[in-house]
């Protein structure tokens, strides 16, 4: 990295450029939503996003079942039930959708806050896809609603979808992404 690169110390108050070695087997395993109803949201992210279910977890004394998503393939993982939980926790990247039991009937549940509405916190994941304009021409069809399609606004060639809890889902490709964030490199 040369000196005065935007990655360095001096443009990144706070950076450190070598992580401590206690920290050499850590990695990006889940982020998790909480969701109203897992038969609407399983079925967007297996059917619509290509996901796999990797490890349902239920915990009936506390009234709340875990769905772990992920682009694996789940012939992959052990059939023991303990085995298979450690093998989905040693993925990257996945998805745990949190369902607390009895909000998918009940009609006055508000829905969860989505990191994009004030006050603003979490605001979305990302999802790589071979062509961002086909996979959001598919996403029309099957109905996904839109936060921003590719040619809207300034950054072209990246959309944001929302899944069924209002969460917000960035789509791009890697044959554009660069041109799209090049202004900022």
């Amino acid at each position: 990295m040369a000196s005065g690169s935007k990655e360095s110390p001096s443009n990144n108050p706070g950076l450190h450029t070598s992580p401590d070695e206690a920290t050499k087997g850590y990695f990006m395993q889940q982020t998790m939503y909480r969701i109203k109803d897992p038969k609407v949201s399983l079925d967007f992210y297996s059917r619509v996003l290509g996901m796999s279910l990797l490890k349902r977890l239920d915990f009936p004394e506390m009234k709340f079942s875990l769905y772990f998503m992920g682009y694996e393939d789940p012939s992959s993982a052990p059939s023991d039930s303990v085995d298979r939980t450690v093998w989905t926790f040693s993925k990257k990247a996945t998805i745990e959708l949190t369902h607390n039991w009895g909000t998918e009937s009940d009609h006055d549940f508000k829905g969860y806050h989505n990191g994009n509405a004030e006050p603003r916190g979490f605001g979305h994941v990302g999802i790589t896809v071979d062509d961002t304009y086909k996979a959001c021409e598919r996403f029309e069809r099957l109905g996904v609603e839109f936060v921003k399609k590719p040619d809207d606004g300034k950054m072209k060639g990246i959309a944001f979808i929302k899944d069924p809890d209002g969460y917000w889902i960035e789509i791009f490709d890697l044959k554009t992404i660069g041109g799209t964030t090049g202004a900022a490199a």
